[in-house]
């Protein structure tokens, strides 16, 4: 499948901000799974960029405007192929598995959690993992505008809605609990209609076969349809963009994805 991404970020400020500088985590990795065709990060102001990997191994484009900035739009392109790979990930890896069974602020467990995890803890690791994507799906609501990037896992669980991101902070949360190392992605849906955020999902570690991609929020393992972008241990290790500024009062954010299907030129 190939995936065709227009990735747009606006901030706004009340008064000019300085010293603006921006971490983005939008340009895929290429694994067995997926190649870029076409990249592009770009911004609407003067500024520079510098490109890095960070310990995860996430390609990370770091952004620095050159003076102050009342308004400023962030814009990522390009094209993809990915390759239905039935939910596996064959990627160069920078950590170990055992890494991703650390706990953060996000992903910390609750009674609540622990008896989910229960409920799957006499299970093989492959029918565990299965099974907390299943009662994630079915038990949670997806909801907008319920909870923000700092919900915890704990607190999406216990009010029983939230978005991709807080499926995806429980199933981690909850499998990590079963001793099973999981992870946080970052990365987009094609869904062949405008979005107002990226989308999340997880990956579990199942000893003897490897990483495989889960998506609480559907129900489903990734299909050619979802293009990975990042990976961490919650939302803060993988956000698309986090920043820092000085100054500018108040600010507000509007963010536009269109990640849809391209049609392949044909060959002559």
């Amino acid at each position: 499948m190939r995936i065709r991404v227009d990735h747009r970020t606006t901030y706004r400020y009340d008064a000019p901000a300085s010293s603006l500088v921006q971490a983005l985590r939008v340009t895929p990795a290429e694994h067995a799974g997926q190649h870029l065709i076409d990249w592009r990060v770009d911004a609407d102001i003067d500024g520079s960029f510098r490109d890095s990997r960070d310990a995860f191994g996430n390609r990370v484009t770091m952004f620095y405007a050159d003076g102050p900035v009342s308004e400023m739009t962030l814009i990522v392109t390009g094209l993809a192929d990915v390759t239905d790979t039935a939910g596996l990930i064959n990627a160069e890896e920078t950590l170990p598995p055992a890494a991703y069974l650390r706990t953060t602020e996000l992903t910390q467990w609750n009674p609540g959690l622990a008896a989910l995890a229960d409920r799957f803890r006499d299970e093989a690791p492959l029918s565990a993992v299965h099974g907390l994507c299943s009662a994630i799906y079915s038990g949670m609501r997806f909801e907008v505008g319920m909870t923000g990037t700092t919900t915890s896992a704990g607190d999406a669980f216990a009010a029983g809605h939230g978005v991709c991101q807080d499926f995806a902070h429980i199933f981690v949360t909850s499998a990590r609990q079963l001793g099973i190392p999981a992870r946080y992605v970052s990365g987009h849906l094609a869904r062949d209609e405008a979005q107002e955020a990226a989308h999340a999902w997880a990956e579990a570690y199942v000893r003897d076969i490897g990483w495989i991609g889960f998506d609480p929020t559907n129900g489903i393992s990734p299909t050619d349809h979802y293009l990975r972008v990042a990976i961490g241990l919650d939302y803060l290790d993988a956000a698309p963009i986090r920043g820092a500024r000085r100054g500018g009062g108040a600010e507000s954010l509007s963010v536009s994805v269109d990640a849809a299907t391209a049609m392949r030129q044909s060959q002559a």
